[in-house]
C-alpha cells in the first residue's frame, strides 16, 4: 500500500506522466532519451517486459533535483512504449522500504534479469556489497534476498565488489560477473541464480576497469566494460570496450588479441565521445528492438550541463548529471562499435522499432486481428503479461508481412505438449515453426511445404529447462536462413540457439503466430521486417601532406631551432643517431605541480595531425612519456606512454596509453581552477606510434583534439576526444617525466595537414 501511495504522490505532484494507451514506435529520436523526465539516470540497465513495455532502471541519484527534489530516488525505474519516449514509473526502495542491512549506503548499477518467471533486479551498495530483490512484474512489489555474494568469494577476487551483471550460458549454468577499480571478475552461481558460489575467476584487469557485462554472439562471449572513470563532469573519459572469449569464464582478449588481464591498457572500444555534446560515455547495457537491432543502452555527460550542485543538504557533492542515451550497436568483423564508429549521437536519429508489422500483444485481453484453426484460444489477463492467450492449435495473425526478411517472436509458456512460434504461415500445410517440446526437452524446427515436413531439426534445451515459466523464442529469416534462439529476456543470453537452411519455397511473405499441440500460453507474438545490418566502419581519417616546417626527425647533434623549453633544457636530453633522448625527470605537470619540463614548437594553422614514434620501456608507476598539445601548465592535451599502478594488483604496474586533457572546470561547486581528466586508449608497447589530431569547432568555439596509438605504425586505435574551450593557440609539446629512471626516445615529430 505504501508503494501505490507513492506513486499516486508523485502522480499527482507531476512527476509520473501517464504512457498513451496506444503509443506508436517513434520515427525519430534525440538524445537523451530521458530529457525532461529525470535529471540523470546513471548505469542504467533495461529489459523488454512481458507486458511488451520496455523498463530501464538507474543508479541511485537526485533524479528530480530541477523540480525542486532535495534528495535522491533508490534506483530509480522508468517505462517506455518505444524505448524513446518515457514515464517515471517508481523506484525499487523507498527510505521506509529499504532493509535494514544497507545501513546508509547508496545503491548502485542495477542488473535487470529475468529468471524463473520472475524479475531479478541485482544492485551494488557503495560500500562493497552485491544485493538482489525480485518482484514478479518490472516495477515490483520487490522481495529482497541479501548479500548475494559470500565474503569467501569475495575474497578471491581482489576489486572493489560493485557493478554485478548476471549471465545466463546455453547449459543453463548462471554467471554473476562483478569488480571495479580495477579488476574483473565471474563465479557461477545457484541453480535459481539467487547466490554466488564458488571461487572467482579473474578474466580482466586495467586502470579503473568497470561496469562489466556479458553478451553471447555467434558463438563468442562479449565482455563489455567502462574505464577511466565515470563521474567527473566533463572530465569523464569513460569509454565502452569490449573483449571476447569462448567461454564465460575467459580469457577474453581485445580486438588485436590482448588478453584482458595483461597488465596494459586495452582497445576494441565500442563507444568513446567523439567531440559532440557527450562525454564520459560509459557504463552500458543491452537491448534488441523488434526488427532485430541491437542497441548500446548508457549514460553520458552533457559538456554544457555536467554538474549538479550539492544536493541532499549538501550531502552529497562532486556529483555529475549522467542522462540515459541510447544508439544503433553494430557488429562489424565480428566486434561490437555504435553507430560504425561515429560515437554517441545528436541530433535526431531513426528510432529503434518497437512495434509490429503484423501480430500484437493481446491488449488488455483481445483476439481482436487474430484467426484460429484446429483447437481454441482464449483471451486472459495477470498482472505481469496483462493480456495474453490461452489454449492449443493455430493462433495466427489476419495480415501477412509485407516482406519475406523477417524477424518474429513470442513469449511461451508449455503447460503440456509442444508449443511453438509460426512464421511464414501460408496454411497449415506451409509454414515455418520453432517449437518448445516438453517430451524431447529440446527446441525443435519444422518446415512444412506443402503438407509435408521438411525435415526437423533438434537442438537441447538446458536440464531442468522451466517450460512452465515464460520464455522468449525469437526466429530471424533472412532469405533461406533460419535463426532461432530461446532466451528468458532477450539480453543477449540465448539458452538455446539453432541456425539452418531453408527450401526456397518457405522463404516468403506470412504470417505468423503460434501452433501449441497440448495447452499453452502466448504473449507478445508478432513480426516486423528484418533489419539491415551495418557491415563496414566509417572510414578511418588519414593524416594529409606533410608539413615539414613542423616536424623534425631529429637529425644532427642537437634539438633544433624550432624548439623551445620549458624549464629545460632538461637534463641527459640529447639528440644522437636520429633520435632524441631523454631521461625522465622526477617532476611533474599535474594540477598545482608545474614542474616538469616541457620542450615545445609553434603547431600550424587550421587543422593538423602531430605523430611521433616513441620508445619508452617504463618500469616504475608514475614515468610517462609522450605528445602534447600544450597552451599552458593548466591548458593542455597530452598523449602518453604511462606506467600506472593497478590499484588492487600488489604492485603491479600497468603500461597505460594515457590521454589526458587539463582546463578548468568552472560548473563545479564552487568552480574547480583546474582539473585533469585520463582516457585510455589502446595497448602500450615497448616501440609505440601515438598521435594528436586537432580540430577547432567553430560552432562551439572548443578545441577537440583525438588521439589514437598503435604498436607497428599501421593499425591504429583512435581513442575518444578531449575538447576544452578555446583561448589562446595551442603548441605542440613533447615531455618526459613524473619519476627519474627511465628514458624516453623519439624517432620523429611529423605535422600533418588534415
Amino acid at each position: 500500500m505504501i508503494r501505490e501511495l507513492l506513486g499516486l504522490a508523485a502522480l499527482a505532484a507531476g512527476l509520473i506522466t501517464p504512457l498513451p494507451a496506444a503509443a506508436q514506435a517513434a520515427p525519430a529520436y534525440s538524445n537523451p532519451v530521458s530529457a525532461g523526465v529525470v535529471d540523470t539516470f546513471p548505469d542504467p540497465t533495461m529489459i523488454h517486459a512481458k507486458d511488451g513495455l520496455w523498463y530501464a532502471y538507474g543508479t541511485q541519484n537526485p533524479v528530480f533535483d530541477s523540480k525542486g527534489e532535495d534528495g535522491e530516488r533508490i534506483l530509480p525505474i522508468m517505462r517506455s512504449a518505444d524505448m524513446v519516449t518515457w514515464e517515471y514509473a517508481g523506484e525499487v526502495f523507498t527510505p521506509q522500504t529499504r532493509p535494514a542491512w544497507h545501513g546508509d549506503s547508496r545503491l548502485w548499477a542495477p542488473d535487470i534479469r529475468y529468471v524463473g518467471g520472475r524479475y531479478h533486479l541485482y544492485y551494488s551498495l557503495a560500500r562493497g556489497d552485491l544485493g538482489l530483490a525480485t518482484a514478479p512484474t518490472p516495477t515490483g512489489p520487490w522481495t529482497d534476498h541479501g548479500d548475494v555474494l559470500p565474503a569467501a568469494t569475495q575474497a578471491s577476487c581482489p576489486t572493489g565488489h560493485i557493478d554485478q551483471a548476471q549471465f545466463t550460458d546455453v547449459d543453463g549454468a548462471h554467471y554473476m560477473y562483478w569488480g571495479s577499480y580495477d579488476v574483473l571478475c565471474v563465479a557461477r552461481m545457484n541453480a535459481d541464480a539467487t547466490l554466488v558460489e564458488g571461487t572467482a575467476t579473474q578474466i580482466a584487469r586495467g586502470r579503473r576497469m568497470e561496469g562489466g557485462y556479458v553478451v553471447r554472439r555467434d558463438g563468442f562471449y562479449y565482455l563489455f566494460y567502462s574505464d577511466a572513470g565515470c563521474c567527473d563532469g566533463a572530465f569523464s573519459g569513460y569509454q565502452v570496450k569490449a573483449g571476447r572469449s569462448t567461454s564465460p569464464l575467459g580469457p577474453f582478449t581485445d580486438d588485436e588479441g590482448v588478453d584482458l588481464m595483461e597488465p596494459t591498457s586495452k582497445g576494441a572500444i565500442v563507444v568513446g565521445s567523439n567531440g559532440n555534446q557527450w562525454a564520459g560515455p560509459g557504463h552500458s547495457g543491452f537491448q534488441t528492438d523488434l526488427a532485430g537491432q541491437d542497441w548500446l543502452v548508457y549514460h553520458a555527460i552533457s559538456t554544457a550541463d555536467p554538474d549538479f550542485p550539492p544536493v541532499g543538504g549538501g550531502r552529497l557533492t562532486a556529483l555529475s548529471k549522467r542522462p540515459l542515451l541510447i544508439d544503433r550497436l553494430d557488429w562489424i568483423d565480428g566486434w561490437p562499435v555504435v553507430r560504425a564508429g561515429a560515437g554517441p549521437s545528436e541530433g535526431a536519429q531513426p528510432a529503434p522499432v518497437t512495434s509490429y508489422e503484423v501480430g500484437g500483444t493481446f491488449g488488455e485481453g483481445s483476439l481482436a486481428g487474430w484467426r484460429t484453426g484446429s483447437g481454441s484460444w482464449t483471451a486472459r489477463t495477470d498482472q505481469d503479461a496483462h493480456g495474453y492467450a490461452a489454449g492449443s492449435g493455430h493462433l495466427v495473425s489476419a495480415r501477412r508481412t509485407s516482406s519475406a526478411n523477417v524477424r518474429a517472436q513470442a513469449d511461451l509458456r508449455v503447460a503440456s505438449g509442444t508449443a511453438g512460434l509460426a512464421l511464414a504461415y501460408v496454411n497449415r500445410g506451409n509454414h515455418v515453426v520453432a517449437r518448445l517440446d516438453r517430451a524431447r526437452n529440446a527446441l525443435v524446427t519444422d518446415v512444412v511445404i506443402g503438407g509435408r515436413s521438411r525435415g526437423e531439426s533438434v537442438t537441447a534445451l538446458p536440464a531442468g529447462f522451466g517450460f512452465g515459466a515464460w520464455h522468449t523464442v525469437v526466429a530471424e529469416l533472412r532469405g533461406t536462413e533460419l535463426s532461432v534462439q530461446v532466451s528468458a529476456d532477450k539480453l543477449g543470453d540465448p539458452v538455446a540457439e539453432q541456425r539452418r537452411t531453408l527450401p526456397r519455397a518457405a522463404a516468403r511473405h506470412g504470417s505468423v503466430g503460434v501452433v501449441a499441440r497440448g495447452r499453452a500460453d502466448a504473449d507478445n507474438v508478432g513480426a516486423a521486417e528484418l533489419h539491415t545490418p551495418v557491415t563496414q566502419r566509417l572510414p578511418e581519417p588519414e593524416p594529409g601532406e606533410l608539413l615539414p616546417e613542423f616536424s623534425d626527425e631529429f637529425e644532427g647533434t642537437a634539438v633544433g631551432a624550432g624548439w623551445q623549453w620549458v624549464r629545460g633544457p632538461a637534463a641527459g636530453a640529447a639528440v644522437s643517431g636520429g633520435k632524441l633522448s631523454w631521461p625522465t625527470q622526477n617532476a611533474e605537470l599535474h594540477l598545482a605541480g608545474n614542474t616538469a619540463a616541457v620542450l615545445w614548437r609553434e603547431a600550424p594553422e587550421g587543422d593538423y595531425t602531430v605523430e611521433t614514434k616513441l620508445r619508452f620501456a617504463p618500469t616504475a608507476a608514475a614515468q610517462q612519456a609522450g605528445l602534447l598539445l600544450y597552451e599552458n601548465d593548466d591548458r593542455y592535451f597530452k598523449m602518453a606512454h604511462s606506467a600506472l599502478p593497478l590499484q588492487r594488483g600488489n604492485g603491479v604496474v600497468l603500461q597505460m596509453s594515457e590521454f589526458g586533457k587539463e582546463g578548468e572546470r568552472p560548473t563545479t561547486t564552487p568552480p574547480i581552477a583546474v582539473a585533469n581528466g585520463p582516457m585510455f586508449g589502446g595497448p602500450a608497447a615497448e616501440t609505440m606510434w601515438l598521435r594528436l589530431s586537432y580540430h577547432y569547432d567553430a560552432a562551439g568555439h572548443e578545441n577537440e583534439v583525438r588521439a589514437a596509438t598503435s604498436r607497428d605504425g599501421e593499425r591504429w586505435v583512435r581513442n575518444g576526444v578531449w575538447t576544452l574551450p578555446a583561448k589562446n593557440k595551442l603548441k605542440i609539446g613533447l615531455i618526459s617525466m613524473n619519476r627519474s629512471g627511465a628514458v624516453a626516445e623519439f624517432d620523429y615529430v611529423r605535422t600533418y595537414r588534415d
